[in-house]
């Protein structure tokens, strides 16, 4: 439940807007390669044990996920309400597509400050896959992406589960 002064909605980006995102990208979606990867071995020769050593961070993050409360307490200590918000549940580059679709905007997204785990870029190498498509594309992340005024830069900037790495422009 959202209180109606709360209330965020994913049409109401603003041109010059920080774009960001909450946690880290990609895990989520290679948890579940490697779940799949050990099902099919599984299926293939039942005796043998599944391999997931190593593994912990990726598969935990499709197996448990969390909600970012702390993003929201975040925002409520630091009187921050962002300008437009969405979860990444279909992979970064779909939710950049609703926000900005439904704003009527554009963006520019910087690859570099894309925020992806050491665990995830290894678990991506594994499968000599490209960790940034795995996070522009994966999903299920449970993560949030959000734009907020410039203004507030600061206040984000000290947040070291706050990753800047875009912002919004004309259509």
């Amino acid at each position: 439940e959202v209180a109606p002064d709360k209330f965020v909605k994913r049409s109401t980006a603003q041109k010059g807007d920080l774009l960001c995102v909450s946690g880290d990208l990609g895990a989520a979606f290679l948890g579940v390669t490697i779940l799949e990867r050990e099902k099919k071995i599984y299926l293939e020769s039942p005796g043998v044990q599944p391999d997931l050593e190593g593994e912990q961070y990726v598969i935990g993050r499709i197996l448990k996920p969390e909600a970012r409360k702390d993003i929201f307490e975040f925002f409520e200590a630091n009187s921050i309400t962002p300008s437009s918000m969405i979860d990444v549940s279909d992979g970064l580059s779909s939710e950049v597509l609703h926000i900005c679709r439904q704003s009527k905007m554009g963006s520019v997204l910087y690859e570099e400050k894309i925020p992806i785990a050491e665990d995830t870029k290894l678990a991506a190498f594994k499968f000599n896959l490209d960790p940034t498509a795995c996070a522009l594309s994966g999903g299920e992340d449970y993560e949030l992406l959000f734009t907020i005024s410039q203004d507030h830069y600061d206040l984000i900037s000290k947040n070291a589960d706050i990753s800047v790495i875009g912002y919004i422009t004309d259509e």
